[in-house]
């Protein structure tokens, strides 16, 4: 994962919020951000995301607006990976155990037979693979 990939606490906020609007002023941004910072700053921060190749931006009128540039699905990818890698040591096993015991009381019967299924659908496109050798 290379740095640009890592994203502050604020640059996710403001992704989050862009991948909501789809685009958006600074001001828009700010409007929905918790506690926000002042305007210039919200500015930079969004001047890094550019930087870091995750939001592009057009002129309207007197003001830049910002849109996502990474489908939010590459994005959450990416991100889950970090925190797989960090906290969990680079084992999914582990990520996904420590997802169901935080959750496990919350999902549905129905939930839980749909992880089931996808797991059986995994397990037999790995075994056609190859990947049971």
């Amino acid at each position: 994962m290379t740095k640009a990939d890592q994203l502050s606490r604020r640059e996710r906020q403001i992704m989050d919020i862009l991948y909501r609007l789809e685009h958006a002023s600074v001001k828009d941004v700010m409007d929905l951000m918790e506690d926000p910072p002042s305007y210039s700053s919200v500015r930079t921060l969004l001047g890094k995301l550019v930087e870091k190749g995750h939001i592009g931006h057009k002129e309207s009128g007197l003001k830049y607006v910002y849109f996502p540039l990474v489908a939010r699905e590459k994005a959450s990818r990416s991100a889950l990976g970090n925190v797989v890698k960090t906290f969990f040591d680079d084992s999914p096993y582990l990520a996904v155990n420590s997802l169901l015991d935080m959750s496990i009381d919350d999902l549905t019967d129905e939930e839980l037979d749909e992880l089931k299924s996808m797991i059986q659908a995994h397990k037999q496109r790995k075994s056609k693979s190859g990947g049971d050798q």
